[in-house]
């Protein structure tokens, strides 16, 4: 079975020989790998020039968040100087903006806006001060980020299906407004730190565009074959 490139394995290691092992284990039934804060601390900067060398895809999963000149910076020096086909920010109106200004028009990578991170609750939200629950807040960013300018969200599969919808009433077609899911579980897998997860065929089916599976598939006793069957199940879906 060839690599499915709505697929995107986390390579969520705290070291680049064991997410090297992972990737060399999958071979060519994964194309896609998320790096994410741990990794690139550790080497994965480097690792994801290598995969880019290799023809793969690298989504850098850096949830920029900081005052609009820091991200601007970071947003350009991400775009000119490392490995990014994906690259994420948090989805508030001044953090997308100034992303897409450092980025520059038309230029890899695309940039996602992280609507409300897939291991909060409702009652989680509302410890923290916001006056929504995760549906509520999940569709104020997503109006927020097609206002932005940016090319797609984060967002869990729960909310996937209401995110579409915003996007074909804007225009957006999922072509040029990615909805890109963790919280992805096969059928029967534990849900972990996740609190709103789906599986492989419900996130698709919902709207998904890309799926972000990581302990489902790194943490099986053979990586490979549980890829596999989550390709599996997004062909059926």
């Amino acid at each position: 079975m060839s690599a499915d490139p709505r697929l995107i394995v986390a390579l969520d290691y705290p070291d680049v020989g064991s997410a090297r092992r992972l990737v060399d284990s999958l071979g060519d039934a994964v194309n896609f790998y998320k790096v994410g804060l741990t990794l690139m601390a550790n080497g994965g900067l480097g690792l994801a020039a290598d995969l880019t060398g290799e023809g793969r895809q690298v989504f850098q999963d850096w949830k920029l968040h900081d005052i609009g000149a820091q991200v601007e910076g970071a947003a350009r020096a991400i775009t000119t100087g490392a490995a990014a086909d994906l690259l994420t920010v948090h989805a508030e109106p001044q953090v997308m903006t100034a992303a897409v200004r450092g980025r520059g028009p038309g230029v890899a990578p695309r940039i996602l806006g992280v609507t409300v991170m897939t291991s909060l609750s409702d009652s989680d939200l509302f410890e923290m001060g916001y006056g929504f629950a995760a549906a509520e807040l999940v569709e104020r960013r997503v109006r927020q980020a097609i206002a932005c300018g940016v090319d797609g969200v984060v967002a869990s599969p729960l909310e996937a299906a209401r995110v579409r919808e915003i996007a074909d009433e804007a225009g957006r077609t999922p072509d040029d407004f990615l909805i890109v899911t963790p919280g992805v579980r096969p059928a029967g897998a534990g849900v972990d730190d996740q609190q709103r997860t789906a599986t492989p065929a419900g996130a698709l089916k919902a709207g998904a565009t890309h799926l972000v599976v990581g302990r489902p598939i790194t943490a099986a006793p053979d990586p490979r074959a549980a890829a596999l069957a989550i390709l599996e199940e997004m062909g059926e879906a």
